[in-house]
Parts: C-alpha cells; sequence; structure tokens
C-alpha cells in the first residue's frame, strides 16, 4: 500500500518515513549535523544541479525536517512542504516571496495580534502594502478591493482568538479571477479538521508550535503549496528568473519553474530566504513535531468536543455576555461550520466576561487547572486575556475593527476532563463575584 492510499490516522504515523532507509529505527532519527558527506563527485554534482534531491548542508534542511515534510505533504496532499523554524518564519517568508519588488497584500481584519503587528510593522519597509479587505465576509464584494498590484489574499481559516470562519471556496475564486493564490493560516484547525487545498487555496501556512505538536514544547512552522497555481501568468517573474545557482549538468542557467515546475514556491523560500536568511527548523525541534504530529487527530477530536461542552456552559452562564464557538446554534458562523468542517471547528472559543475590569483579573488569578499563558493547541487546557495579551499589539482602532472587546477571554481547550474544567471556571467565577 502507498501512501497516497493511507487513511489520515495511518498518515500521521507512517507517512514519509521508511525504517529500511534510516538503520532500521523505528522513530524517526534526529540528525544532529551540519553537513552530508557526498558519495562522490557525481553525487555532488547531481546535487548541484538537482537531478537528485537530498540533504547538503543543514541550514537549507536536514533529514529529520525532510521527513516531516514528506508526512504534512500526504496530510494535506500538497505538491510540496517547506519545514522553518516558526509560524511567523512561514509566514513572513512566505508573503515576501510572493511581493519580490514590492506589491500588496490584501488580508482579512481577522487574524493573529502577532500577524497584524508584523505586517504594521515590517513588511512596510520592504515596499510591501497590506490591505485590510473590508468585505472578506462578502466575496461578491471583496474583488472591487483587489488592485493592480495585489499579489495574494491572506486568511486565517478559524480565526485567533474569536474562531471566525470565512467562505474559503468563494475568497479562492475571486483570487483566481484575478490571476493571485489564496494562502490560508490552518493553524487551528490542522489537516484534521479542514483540508484548505481541498477548497480552492493555493498555499498553507502553519504554526507547527500549536496542535500539529500539541505538546508546547516546540516552535516550529510549515509552508505547503498546491502544486495548482499558474505563476507563470506575468505577476510572478520572480519563479521565471532564471539563475546561475540553478544551472544544469551543462551550465545553462534555469528558472524555479523549469527545474520545480509543481513546487517553485517552497523552493524558491528554501533556496534564497531559508539559505540566506536562516530560521531553518532543528532537526531536534522536528522531530518533537513528528511525535506530536503521531496523535494529531485523537488530540484533536477530544479538544473538539471538550470545546463543545465549554462552549454550552459557557452560554447558559450568568457571568458571561456571550460566547463565540462556530458550532453553537446561534453563532454567524454556523452554516460555514457545517459545509467546511464536519469534524468539529476545534479546541478554541472566546467569550465576553460580564463584570468590571477589577472582576475579570480576580476571575483569571484565581484559575487552578488552566494554564493562563499565549499559547495555543496545547494538550492543556490554556486561558489568556486576549486584548491585553496575545492582541495586545492592536491599537484600540484596530481592536473595533477586528471585534476584539476587552473584556474578551480566549480558551484553548486541552485533553483534562470536561466536569473539571467546568468546575476550574465556576469556582474561579465564584471567586470573582463574591
Amino acid at each position: 500500500m502507498s501512501t497516497k492510499d493511507y487513511g489520515f490516522d495511518t498518515a500521521q504515523i507512517h507517512a514519509g518515513y521508511n525504517a529500511d532507509e534510516h538503520n532500521y529505527s523505528v522513530s524517526p532519527p534526529i540528525y544532529q549535523t551540519a553537513a552530508y558527506d557526498f558519495k562522490n563527485v557525481q553525487n555532488a554534482k547531481d546535487l548541484f544541479t538537482f537531478k537528485e534531491l537530498g540533504c547538503v548542508y543543514a541550514r537549507v534542511g536536514n533529514q529529520t525536517a525532510a521527513i516531516l515534510e514528506e508526512r504534512i505533504k500526504a496530510l494535506d496532499g500538497a505538491s510540496a512542504v517547506l519545514a522553518v523554524s516558526s509560524g511567523m518564519s512561514a509566514i513572513s517568508y512566505t508573503l515576501l516571496s510572493l511581493t519580490e519588488g514590492g506589491g500588496a497584500i490584501l488580508t482579512t481584519p481577522y487574524l493573529y495580534g502577532g500577524t497584524v503587528d508584523d505586517f504594521k510593522k515590517t513588511f512596510p519597509r520592504f515596499n510591501i502594502r497590506i490591505d485590510t479587505a473590508k468585505n472578506i465576509e462578502t466575496p461578491s464584494e471583496l474583488e472591487k478591493e483587489i488592485k493592480p498590484d495585489t499579489k495574494a489574499i491572506f486568511i486565517e481559516s478559524i480565526s485567533n482568538p474569536n474562531g471566525f470562519l470565512l467562505d474559503v471556496e468563494a475568497i479562492a475564486d475571486v483570487a483566481h479571477r484575478n490571476g493571485i493564490p489564496l494562502v490560508v493560516d490552518n493553524t487551528v484547525a490542522t489537516p484534521y479538521l479542514f483540508n484548505p487545498l481541498k477548497h480552492g487555496a493555493d498555499i498553507i501556512v502553519y504554526s507547527a508550535t500549536k496542535a500539529l505538536s500539541g505538546h508546547g514544547n516546540v516552535i516550529a512552522g510549515l509552508i505547503e503549496e498546491s502544486g495548482r497555481f499558474d505563476w507563470n501568468n506575468g505577476k510572478f517573474p520572480q519563479f521565471s528568473k532564471k539563475y546561475w545557482t540553478l544551472r544544469d549538468e551543462n551550465n545553462k542557467p534555469r528558472s524555479f519553474l523549469e527545474v520545480f515546475p509543481d513546487a517553485p514556491l517552497c523552493f524558491q523560500i528554501r533556496r534564497h530566504y531559508l539559505a540566506y536568511l536562516g530560521s531553518t527548523l532543528s532537526a531536534l525541534d522536528a522531530y518533537l513535531v513528528l511525535i506530536g504530529l503521531e496523535t494529531l487527530s485523537e488530540r484533536v477530536a477530544k479538544q473538539t468536543k471538550n470545546a463543545e461542552k465549554i462552549a454550552r456552559f459557557l452560554a447558559e452562564n450568568e457571568h458571561v455576555e456571550w460566547v463565540r464557538y462556530a458550532s453553537l446554534k446561534n453563532s454567524p458562523h454556523k452554516k460555514l461550520a457545517e459545509k467546511y468542517f464536519p469534524k468539529g471547528v476545534g479546541g478554541l472559543l472566546a467569550f465576553g466576561f460580564k463584570g468590571t475590569q477589577l472582576q475579570r483579573e480576580k476571575f483569571i488569578d484565581n484559575i487552578a487547572l488552566f494554564h493562563y499563558h499565549v499559547n495555543i493547541g496545547d494538550v492543556r487546557s490554556l486561558l489568556v486575556n486576549s486584548p491585553q495579551t496575545t492582541h495586545g499589539e492592536l491599537e484600540p482602532n484596530e481592536k473595533i475593527t477586528a471585534d476584539i472587546p476587552e473584556n474578551l477571554i480566549r480558551l484553548s481547550l486541552g485533553l483534562e476532563d470536561p466536569k473539571d474544567l467546568i468546575e476550574d471556571l465556576t469556582q474561579a467565577f465564584n471567586k470573582a463575584f463574591a
């Protein structure tokens, strides 16, 4: 049976790895080395002219990371995957590649705070404009916001912290009618709950720090491409430009489209950005992601069930103003949840604390079982006051646009017994309002 025939649960454990290629080690080895010996002169020639693909120098990839790349490639059905050292590296490298020479990215206001701050502070220094769409929830009107220099649309499949959903297929159609790719940050959903490539997306980015690895012990990122986008449409000359470093055995310069026709984006980022700006995923960190990935479906399924129970509990609590979780019957995103997320909408939810700032802070200080910090997707349940922490970079007007009120509290549900989680929230509410 080939990898492509594996079911999801099998692929997350076995895809991309053959023990007989690694001294019959049951668990993928950690290749802690800076470089790799060539077999002979011909092997070196083949590697440097891309007749053969393999590891040469660990700054541009190591074999442990290569196993991770192949496994994620199988789970999402991508044409290529590139592992990097963080989710922010995945976002930054992808958008820097797409906008070489200047241009704009059209994006949603519903984004992780670090992404917003990155867009605001870093990209303008590279002559890249970030346009926040006013009609991201109305794709029929979104086309009006695409300008001649727009190079991509960037969205989150499940937004952080609100858990908002968008009509991915409709947005992809808008992007493709205008000759630009749709980039989806699929961090919260993971491949288990949602596959953007099956719904028209061209590129996926992940913070593998979160639910993909799932144990709060590693920082990592991933970039994927579908292999279906037409990079030769005139908007992206960086992929058809010929480079001496891509020359063939006859010293003829070639382009990324010539050498890697199904994966020019990932290989361009690997050869230019990863090679010269760094942000390499270490072998040890790649190994930690691989080990976490083996239980992805089991973890996310349980986290989703826990989130559904906690969301219902909070919706009936007198100290809660509102709950944002797309599968709730009164959610404005309920239809999109049914269309795109038949397995559920994950372990992330937000609620509005009905009380004073002092009571809200007292509630947080009295939480005992939930961990109070800024990560998500952990096996442990996490709680944080996002407007003051994870989205503290947003200015007041940006919080209004992103619909992040000051009383928002974000929960990332773990694998504990939901009864214990509800008891912890209840005792904290009681103490806050004592």
